[in-house]
């Protein structure tokens, strides 16, 4: 099998295995020099009295004696013809080289007396003796090899801290690099026209576009470009897919990084890599600096748990500096998004920095469309796939929701063998999005089948009973995710506004499911808890954010998130007396709720019998089954007719049998036949 990694071996090579071997070379060096590695070396260490012994024996042949500091160094070869120390000859001795002569050192006292009797004992010996006077380079001697040895670690060290992936540049010395990218080099392919749903925000960018291509026509009025664009929104918007668009729009270097890319854990590198990005900037004037996620780096001031002055807020003041400082930023404009501009400090928002605060909501059902259609550009739909239906039937979904929502569709459609994506794949995409994967092996026993349905029962009949503002679009009992069954209560229209009667239905159609349980069995389950947070969520908000309550017009908690930094420690801004006529006014909102609801399901008990019995039956209802069976008690005439089972897909050992048996019949038949049985249509 080919390595799909050629160089891989190659850099290893190249890093690791080079970094040892040299490491190992100069190890040898360093011992062949230090004279530890000679194996046929034959110095032989004496001490100064066996040096007097064998000197008195006529042992040697010369010497030489060195002064030093304090002590005389003495080298020699023994004589070759002496008989003396035959004997103390070591077994290795045997096996050495017979031209090699055998060498001695040693040390004596440096005084007067001694020097006197070994010049003696020379004389009467007859014995070669050398006086050298003391060296001036011992001492750079004694550290030639480490100087040596600190010459090529010094290289390797330099090479490593390179290659070593430390900050923004290539090397460990390079950290304070910032490390945005110049995608204008990179051809980016996102235009405006691939943007879809965000019209007005894309218009505010397009202005940005058309002044960095022409100046002009803006200078000469006095006009000046902003500073900063901020784009602020939910998840999944099309913050970065606007910034792409600028970026292919508009013709001049666009530098892209994360905000979280700047902190790190060194002292001041993140102010370095501003002060860098800018000026890589500056010098490509006009030029586009894209921010992802800058809440990481620009959030508010004072506001760390443990102290102020921290990493962070060294890089936020210079980017605060860089945005709109003393020295000014001509040809520059900034661009950053982010989910959470309530924790941004506020020196960053002003004018000057960032100008504009572009919000990127939620599309509404022509925005929507408009981004479904740019989604099924490269995807094929069967005729029954109505896209404008699809808008209506996700308010609420961001555009990467949606996306996700024809990617689960032709997924889908691709586990089934369809050519096409259907209306049914579009539907139970749809399901999977909201609540997840369906659990149709899940065994559930009746009693507890018949709980969920009539608890589903419930919500639809007061759903149809209530539908002013929002309509029952689906029922089902099959189990999805942690849900056993769910209904899909769907608004008519997109609603900017709510009133308080909107809300009050919903908090009464969100408690139909427990009270049909209570009606029916006399009894209450697990199953309705998540309504209950839901309702309680929303009759809170209706005494303490909108004022729908006795408590008067007066907003005692706000509906922005919480930040620990900012909010931690600080007092709520009412007393406990008006907490408990909060806590006391939501209890009656949803006692209330509870009882309009005890009174529709007491009302329409019937329906909700048909309603429960028909889910028993077929699991899952659509709109238009439901509006038939509430209103005459049947199903409608076209359903009745055609009952079609849940299509499911084949597993593993099914799909191989199939493919098996089809091999088998295509070889029992003539071998004349013209075309064999498409496998994929005889499935559907």
């Amino acid at each position: 099998m080919q390595n799909p990694n050629p160089n891989r071996n190659r850099n290893v090579f190249r890093g690791t295995l080079f970094y040892i071997l040299a490491f190992l070379a100069i190890a040898g060096i360093f011992q062949m020099i230090s004279g530890d590695f000679g194996f046929n070396n034959q110095t032989k260490e004496l001490s100064s009295s066996e040096f007097m012994t064998e000197l008195e024996q006529g042992a040697f042949k010369e010497f030489e004696v060195q002064i030093g500091s304090g002590v005389y160094h003495i080298n020699g070869v023994y004589d070759s013809t002496s008989n003396v120390n035959e004997e103390e000859e070591n077994l290795v001795q045997i096996f050495q080289s017979s031209s090699s002569e055998n060498r001695f050192e040693t040390e004596i006292l440096g005084n007067d007396a001694t020097l006197e009797r070994v010049t003696q004992l020379a004389l009467a010996t007859e014995t070669q003796m050398t006086s050298i006077p003391e060296s001036s380079t011992g001492l750079w001697l004694s550290f030639l090899p480490f100087l040596i040895l600190m010459i090529p670690a010094f290289f390797l060290m330099y090479s490593m801290m390179q290659q070593g992936g430390g900050g923004g540049g290539k090397g460990v010395m390079n950290f304070g690099k910032s490390k945005s990218k110049d995608v204008s080099k990179q051809k980016v392919k996102v235009r405006f026209e691939d943007v879809a749903g965000a019209e007005e925000e894309k218009q505010e960018l397009v202005e940005v576009v058309e002044f960095l291509k022409d100046p002009k026509r803006f200078t000469a009025l006095g006009a000046r470009i902003p500073a900063g664009v901020l784009l602020e929104g939910p998840p999944g918007t099309g913050k970065t897919l606007l910034a792409k668009a600028v970026a292919g729009e508009a013709g001049v270097p666009f530098y892209s990084i994360s905000g979280s890319e700047f902190v790190e854990m060194f002292v001041g590198v993140g102010a370095s890599r501003v002060r860098d990005l800018f000026e890589n900037a500056k010098k490509s004037a006009p030029a586009i600096i894209f921010i992802d996620e800058i809440d990481a780096v620009g959030r508010q001031r004072g506001a760390g748990m443990g102290g102020g002055h921290d990493e962070r807020e060294q890089t936020l003041n210079q980017l605060l500096v860089e945005m709109d400082g003393f020295e000014g930023n001509e040809g520059v404009i900034v661009i950053a998004a982010t989910n959470r501009s309530d924790v941004l400090d506020p020196a960053l928002l002003r004018p000057g920095r960032f100008d504009r605060q572009i919000l990127v909501g939620n599309p509404d059902v022509k925005g929507r469309e408009a981004i479904l259609r740019v989604h099924a550009r490269n995807k094929k739909f069967a005729p029954d796939v109505d896209l404008k239906v699809i808008a209506q039937q996700t308010p609420g979904f961001s555009g990467a929701d949606l996306e996700n929502l024809l990617n689960e569709s032709a997924l889908i459609a691709a586990r089934f063998d369809r050519k096409q994506i259907t209306a049914d794949d579009v539907d139970e995409a749809h399901d999977r999005v909201i609540a997840g994967p369906a659990k149709t092996d899940s065994v559930i026993s009746e009693k507890q089948r018949r709980t969920i349905a009539f608890h589903e029962a419930g919500h639809t009949v007061v759903g149809m009973v209530l539908s002013d503002a929002r309509v029952v679009h689906k029922v089902t009992i099959v189990p999805r995710g942690r849900a056993g069954g769910y209904a899909i209560m769907l608004p008519k229209e997109d609603r900017f506004i709510v009133t308080k009667v909107e809300l009050y239905e919903q908090i009464v159609g969100l408690l139909g499911g427990r009270v049909a349980e209570e009606i029916v069995f006399n009894s209450q389950s697990t199953g309705a808890s998540n309504d209950f947070q839901q309702a309680t969520q929303i009759a809170r908000s209706m005494v303490t954010e909108y004022g729908m309550s006795d408590l008067g017009p007066i907003q005692y908690e706000g509906n922005s998130k919480v930040f620990i930094g900012r909010d931690y420690g600080q007092r709520p801004a009412y007393s406990e007396q008006v907490a408990y006529e909060i806590d006391k006014e939501v209890r009656n909102i949803v006692e209330r709720a509870h009882q309009d609801a005890h009174e529709i399901i007491n009302k329409y008990r019937d329906k909700l019998d048909v309603i429960a019995e028909k889910l028993l039956e077929i699991e899952t209802l659509d709109k238009r089954q439901i509006k038939a069976l509430f209103e005459t008690g049947e199903m409608p005439e076209d359903e009745t007719k055609k009952v079609e089972p849940i299509e499911t897909a084949d597993t593993f050992e099914e799909a191989s049998e199939k493919v098996a048996h089809e091999e088998d019949v295509k070889h029992s038949t003539s071998e004349t036949a013209e075309e064999p049985s498409d496998s994929s249509e005889s499935a559907e």
